[in-house]
């Protein structure tokens, strides 16, 4: 049972990823926007709930840090990191509001908000996106094949699928295409 598991996953996980040669276009375009936003000074904010959560802190701490080459330090904010913040937008304003807080206080125009959402309907990152619009921050929704349910954002890369589990898969592997195209840019100078 364990090997028939195993064989499943990973042939389903296949299937998604040829599905996905449709994506490279806003793939790009969404990169490219994160490209000019750090090179004309701005930031990039992100956040998501649960294991995409964990996905905006790997995108930001790849920025920060480093991927693969080491570089200078590229500013970035996860959202989801800081536990004081969390608990008191929870607590004092609901848990819708997580991010919509944050994104109020921190966005500034032309900055980038990449929101992360397996389901495409989850409110805090609707409401983080409705904040950032208002900003003028460059909203970058990742989601599954439902995209954002009628919500509007600057770009959406929405992996072809309705299982949670292959859309985090596909997640990563973008974040991590961002992160070489971004440490791509700054050796070619671009950045």
């Amino acid at each position: 049972m364990p090997g028939q598991i195993f064989a499943n996953h990973f042939s389903e996980h296949a299937k998604v990823i040829d599905a996905c040669a449709a994506l490279e276009k806003p793939s790009n375009a969404a990169v490219t926007a994160i490209i000019s936003s750090l090179k004309r000074g701005g930031k990039v904010l992100a956040f998501g709930n649960g294991g995409s959560a964990t996905q905006a802190s790997h995108l930001v701490e790849e920025l920060i840090g480093r991927f693969k080459d080491t570089r200078r330090p590229l500013p970035a904010i996860s959202l989801v990191s800081d536990s004081s913040v969390i608990s008191c937008i929870a607590n004092d304003f609901g848990y819708a509001a997580l991010f919509e807080r944050q994104v109020e206080a921190l966005a500034a125009k032309g900055d980038i908000a990449v929101g992360i959402t397996t389901s495409g309907k989850s409110e805090n990152v609707l409401r983080g996106f409705d904040a950032a619009n208002r900003n003028g921050a460059v909203t970058i929704a990742l989601c599954g094949k439902n995209g954002l349910q009628g919500f509007a954002v600057d770009h959406v890369v929405a992996v072809p699928s309705d299982n949670g589990a292959f859309i985090q898969e596909v997640h990563l592997m973008l974040l991590h295409v961002w992160c070489i195209t971004v440490d791509e840019a700054i050796k070619a100078g671009k950045l």
